[in-house]
């Protein structure tokens, strides 16, 4: 079949801010899929991007869906926070859970509106399946599946000692610190250096100031990372006993973030009545940009297309 141009929208979100929303759709003309990133790096860089020709778009899209991914404010070719350019202590963190979700709506909306009112299907990672499970959790009827990659469970933690920044700075080496850091000593990196090397540009690019800095560092809204530093000290912001939709927890055999206790307690909690958990041998919490990828993509479209 013959590939079909990308669909790019601006949706407007709060304060009169942009949303970025692409669309890679297949010539099959099936179901849609959204995926909803994470805390640090925006869809073009884990949904879209590809590693030796193929990317998870284009997984989904042989499987027979129509792969979206948006950016929230903040991230990618989305609107940024005036607070994100000020002191990183001025003000609260922008971009929290419930702006996120709101953000995340308009985009579902939007969706609806595109494929004539189908529920569609909610991939989230990390972070991202905050906002996700709380608008699975407020609009079912939205959603038709719910996949969790290496979501944010909650712990019983001890709070934060300080108030958390209006915004990070991230450098390559710190995002290269993630890639490496939970693999075991002594075995192979997980991520080529030639990978990292295209990604670690396209990265940069994201933030047309990156380059201005010393080291060149992305920046991100500090949001996110307040909501993780709640979800794991007890102030958790949604409860998954209220979720129904069909659930599919994915995650890396490494991945410190979401560990076998976690994924655990999220599934033993989770009101779904299919709730499945699959852990992949050899990946990390950022598995979709990893060698194991093609074995997450496989067990996702496999949820996706059961009946």
């Amino acid at each position: 079949m013959t590939a079909l141009d990308d669909l790019v929208f601006r949706i407007p979100a709060e304060r009169g801010l942009p949303l970025h929303l692409r669309c890679q759709p297949t010539p099959q003309g099936g179901a849609d899929v959204l995926y909803v990133h994470g805390a640090t790096f925006p869809s073009d860089l884990s949904l879209f991007f590809r590693f030796d020709g193929r990317s998870w778009a284009d997984a989904l899209n042989d499987a027979g869906f129509n792969a979206w991914g948006f950016d929230f404010l903040g991230y990618g070719r989305s609107g940024r926070y005036p607070e994100m350019s000020g002191p990183p202590g001025a003000s609260a963190p922008p971009g929290r859970a419930e702006a996120a979700e709101g953000q995340l709506e308009q985009v579902v909306r939007h969706v609806l509106s595109h494929n004539g009112g189908r529920p569609l299907h909610l991939v989230a990672h990390s972070w991202g399946s905050v906002p996700a499970a709380r608008f699975a959790i407020r609009a079912p009827d939205c959603v038709d599946r719910l996949v969790l990659f290496g979501p944010i469970a909650e712990r019983a933690g001890t709070p934060a000692a300080a108030a958390m920044p209006a915004h990070r700075l991230l450098t390559l080496w710190a995002q290269y610190r993630r890639f490496i850091e939970d693999v075991p000593r002594g075995h192979p990196p997980v991520l080529l250096d030639h990978h990292m090397e295209a990604w670690g540009r396209a990265y940069l690019a994201t933030d047309a100031e990156a380059l201005t800095r010393m080291p060149p560092a992305v920046c991100v809204p500090g949001g996110p990372a307040a909501d993780i530093a709640d979800h794991w000290c007890g102030r958790p912001l949604y409860d998954p006993a209220r979720l129904s939709t069909p659930l599919l927890l994915v995650r890396g055999e490494w991945d410190s973030l979401c560990d076998d206790a976690d994924a655990a307690r999220l599934l033993a909690r989770a009101g779904s009545r299919l709730k499945l958990d699959r852990k992949i041998p050899q990946g990390t919490h950022l598995m979709h940009l990893e060698t194991s990828r093609g074995a997450l993509h496989e067990v996702v479209n496999d949820f996706l297309c059961r009946r």
